[in-house]
């Protein structure tokens, strides 16, 4: 569809000779010789750009722009002039104009100023629907999971997503604890702002002041430029601080300065500037204990402990690892353009027993991997990296029907069968290769009806 230029201007030889260059550039124009009736055509049409004098009869091009604003902010603004004066310039941008030339028009000039324009609102209107396809991702859909655990961690995102509160997101890596952040962000007023992430445990220490919070031309050796650190990038939006336990003391101190002034002052400069950035940390370090060794400010803690969001480990939700399992199997599927079907009953076992020190991000590693090597429609216990469990798998005895909770239950018993007797019914020697406490070890016993080896015991 061709672009449609309206131009509004009192003479009429001017918007005459306007329109007539535009058509032969191949866009669609209409003229108007005063705000009122400009208005009233950007009213009723799709006006994808206005050309507009500044001083008109009635209202004038200021005033129209902020009508223009109200009903059709899509539409874009260039204002002209033939008194020029720095006031008048600052005066229409700030008013929303997007681009501001004085006459007599250069056309050539014009003719770039139109084709930037109409880069710059294809560039919104992909924005915009990129927003839209995200806000619609952003519902939770991304974040797999319709265990307790999970649903109070929606609850949670729900409550706090819309405040300004700082928050703490802990849980083990690979626990998905940046999702559970950009969730946050997106459930906030600041959800079309930047949304801008840092691994504070990947950063030099010499390196942590710049990247925060940027830094001057020839500040130091290397600085060539001028250099906008993360808060600036963030500003009016979010900023998400990961592994925020391994930031170093020093630094420590001068975060907190920020938070306490929402003032960044890059390294070299000689004055700060103001910044509105909320705060989302993450951490997989128990920072209460972090404190109590000296290795953790009380103070930043307190500042950072506002809110805090627990991103559950596998081991609370073992009821998601199916959820999850079949997310990853589809995903893969479309990715590496496999057509695995499913995950066979024992494989599926094998996932729920596991022990997931690497949290859902081994859980999708190790579903990537069995969907790019599996030979068969389901994934079978072999096509999973677990071989030391693997025979015991093959042995354990299933009905033609049975349960999910019935499949795990077996496979446990059996496995912890296993396991008792490779270590000669020592329940500590077994319950350290399980990593689990033996009193967890002992209480599956009982509930399995799991009878200790009669040479067997504690030590």
């Amino acid at each position: 569809m061709s672009t449609r230029i309206l131009i509004a201007d009192d003479e009429s030889m001017i918007r005459d000779s306007i329109a007539e260059f535009l058509r032969s550039e191949g866009y669609e124009t209409q003229t108007a010789s005063d705000g009122e009736s400009a208005l009233e055509i950007v009213k009723n049409g799709n006006i994808d750009i206005l050309i507009s004098d500044v001083r008109m009869p009635g209202m004038d091009g200021i005033q129209l722009i902020k009508q223009i604003n109200t009903y059709a902010s899509d539409t874009l603004v260039i204002l002209m002039t033939a008194f020029a004066s720095v006031e008048t310039a600052v005066q229409a941008l700030r008013s929303g104009a997007a681009d501001y030339m004085l006459k007599p028009l250069d056309f050539d000039e014009l003719a770039l100023r139109v084709n930037s324009l109409i880069e710059r609102k294809s560039l919104i209107r992909e924005n915009k629907y990129m927003r839209e396809v995200i806000d619609r991702s952003f519902n939770f859909s991304f974040i797999i999971g319709e265990s307790p655990a999970m649903k109070a961690v929606y609850r949670t995102i729900e409550k706090v997503g819309p405040s300004r509160s700082t928050v703490l997101v802990t849980g083990p890596s690979g626990s998905g604890k940046e999702l559970i952040a950009r969730a946050v962000h997106q459930r906030s007023d600041r959800k079309n702002k930047p949304f801008v992430a840092i691994n504070c445990g990947s950063i030099p220490e010499a390196l942590f002041e710049s990247e925060l919070f940027g830094h001057k031309k020839g500040s130091f050796t290397g600085a060539v430029n001028d250099h906008d650190g993360h808060f600036v990038l963030a500003n009016n939006g979010t900023l998400f601080l990961d592994e925020i336990g391994e930031l170093p003391l020093s630094m420590q101190v001068k975060l907190l300065r920020v938070l306490q002034e929402g003032e960044v002052k890059p390294v070299g400069a000689q004055k700060g500037s103001q910044v509105d950035v909320r705060i989302i940390a993450a951490t997989n370090r128990n920072l209460e204990v972090e404190v109590e060794q000296g290795r953790f400010r009380d103070d930043l803690f307190y500042r950072l402990n506002i809110i805090r969001i627990n991103a559950p480990g596998l081991e609370e939700r073992k009821e998601d690892i199916p959820l999850l399992a079949r997310y990853f199997l589809e995903r893969y599927n479309t990715e590496l353009r496999t057509s695995v079907k499913g995950i066979s009953g024992e494989a599926m076992a094998m996932l729920m027993a596991h022990e997931w020190k690497g949290q859902v991000r081994e859980l999708e590693n190790v579903l990537e991997r069995a969907v790019l090597l599996t030979d068969h429609e389901f994934i079978q216990p072999e096509d999973l990296p677990f071989s030391s469990i693997l025979d015991v798998a093959k042995q354990v005895e299933l009905p033609d029907q049975t349960s999910l909770n019935n499949v795990v239950s077996a496979f446990e018993r059996q496995y912890i069968q296993h396991m008792l007797k490779n270590f000669d019914g020592n329940r500590t020697e077994t319950a350290r290769a399980l990593n689990i406490d033996p009193s967890t070890l002992y209480r599956k016993m009982e509930k399995l009806g799991i009878e200790e080896l009669k040479n067997g015991g504690q030590e």
